[in-house]
């Protein structure tokens, strides 16, 4: 009788390993929004200094992140303007610029 229960308990243990790891195994389904929200939130001081780590031995990488960063906002190789004395805004030129080229 004691067999019988032993093999029951495997059994049962068998089956429920199973159920666990497919239940596990399921995808999560989550909007964008969540993922954004969890990377944001999951940055652990090991992982920031990994990172660091990461751009100091290859700074290439981090020049090719930083720069799909800024086409990806759309400020890649435009010029900024500084906010000179007389600059006009609308056309980038200085007032001086416009009285010499008659303008």
């Amino acid at each position: 009788m004691s067999d019988w229960i032993g093999l029951i308990f495997f059994v049962l243990l068998v089956v429920g390993i199973i159920a666990g790891l497919k239940l596990l195994a399921k995808p999560q389904t989550r909007t964008s929004e969540e993922f954004e929200r969890n990377a944001a939130e999951g940055t652990t001081g090991l992982g920031a200094s990994m990172n660091a780590l990461h751009e100091l031995m290859n700074p290439e990488a981090a020049k090719a992140k930083e720069t799909i960063t800024q086409m990806k906002e759309g400020r890649y190789q435009k010029k900024k303007h500084e906010g000179k004395a007389g600059d006009d805004a609308d056309t980038g030129r200085l007032d001086d610029e416009e009285e010499l080229a008659g303008g």
